[in-house]
């Protein structure tokens, strides 16, 4: 199972320490922390992950290197875009926080079916709010997904 970590790149002392434990308890549970590779919230969750043995992927969006916790680089040259590949390459989302580049993340999880789950991020319609790092990854490392149709809740677009 791969489990897309997503949040700012410049995130608070808070957001860090809570994505970091998101992705020590997704390596817990055998899954692939998948992030954009950069700072902040991405560093933290490849971070967490590492200390506890697991492996990380880091989508970039351009050609330059990943932080030091990342152990598969794929530099996309794509910019935002990128925010696709990442969605698609897991099969769920944890969202820390956030700002517009995290609501484009959640934005196309929710446009393909991919069930999204929050820690202090976005309040709209299909984010699961979670209450602690433990609760996220619980949720998100089931195998099963919600049925929803791949258009989202609004139907058609």
């Amino acid at each position: 199972m791969q489990i897309a970590v997503v949040g700012r790149g410049d995130c608070s002392g808070e957001e860090y320490a809570a994505a970091r434990a998101v992705g020590r308890l997704i390596a817990g549970i055998g899954a692939v922390v998948c992030c954009g590779g950069l700072g902040g919230v991405m560093e933290a969750a490849c971070r967490g992950a590492r200390e506890a043995g697991g492996t990380t992927v880091g989508i970039l969006p351009d050609t330059g290197d990943a932080n030091p916790y990342v152990d598969v680089t794929i530099r996309t040259g794509m910019g935002h875009a990128r925010n696709v590949v990442l969605v698609h390459s897991a099969d769920t989302v944890i969202a820390v926080g956030g700002g517009y580049g995290t609501l484009s993340e959640i934005a196309v999880a929710l446009k393909t079916g991919k069930p999204v789950y929050g820690l202090a991020t976005w309040e709209i319609e299909g984010v699961v709010a979670c209450a602690t790092p433990e609760e996220a990854v619980s949720r998100a490392g089931r195998p099963s997904r919600p049925s929803r149709s791949p258009r989202g809740p609004g139907g058609p677009a």
